[in-house]
């Protein structure tokens, strides 16, 4: 199975500076955050309402409880949210101030106000990806990127198991990229 590539710190900053230049650049921020920052997949994005994220008060949910309908297996899970998601959705919740009082309205929505489907956010990703001259990137390399970041800081495995929400150790393995810098790194520590 082909990985999604992990985006060096030059090409993140390519894809921010696309996004500032678009419509609704708020909005796509805090998506690429979901991915980038809590590892969601673009089916758990799209599946987002604004009463899953924020509270009546509009204050941002520390814990985003999905249902399982939201999920890639059908189970509820939990997502924790970081300080870095916190910003992004404070920001997107001060942008769109009125949009975020209805709590069943899909967290994300088109230009015609309608909700995100799963395949729109994959070919939202894909578009900046493909804008910003990156190959090999798609809406799975945040996700990629969040598990191999959190093992690069010495988290263990199974922390990031659970916070990937995978049933097996093996495919949180799969998901942490290796290089032989992070070789030669590992092996100073002796």
């Amino acid at each position: 199975m082909k990985q999604a590539k992990l985006l060096t710190q030059a090409e993140q900053k390519r894809v921010n500076t696309l996004i500032n230049g678009h419509r609704y650049p708020t909005r796509n921020h805090t998506i690429f955050a979901f991915s980038f920052y809590a590892g969601l997949r673009a089916c758990e994005i799209a599946g987002l309402k604004v009463g899953d994220v924020f509270d009546a008060d509009g204050a941002v949910r520390d814990t985003v409880y999905l249902a399982a309908g939201q999920t890639k297996g059908d189970e509820a899970n939990t997502v924790l949210v970081s300080k870095r998601l916190e910003k992004a959705l404070a920001a997107f919740a001060a942008t769109y101030p009125r949009h975020i009082t209805n709590p069943n309205a899909a967290l994300f929505f088109s230009a015609k106000r309608g909700g995100f489907s799963a395949q729109t956010i994959v070919n939202l990703f894909a578009r900046f990806y493909s804008l910003a001259g990156i190959k090999g990137a798609s809406s799975h390399s945040g996700r990629r990127q969040f598990l191999t970041e959190l093992a690069d800081k010495g988290v263990n495995v199974r922390v990031i198991q659970a916070l990937a929400r995978h049933k097996g150790i093996s495919t949180t393995q799969r998901y942490i990229d290796y290089n032989e810098s992070k070789l030669r790194n590992a092996i100073e520590l002796q």
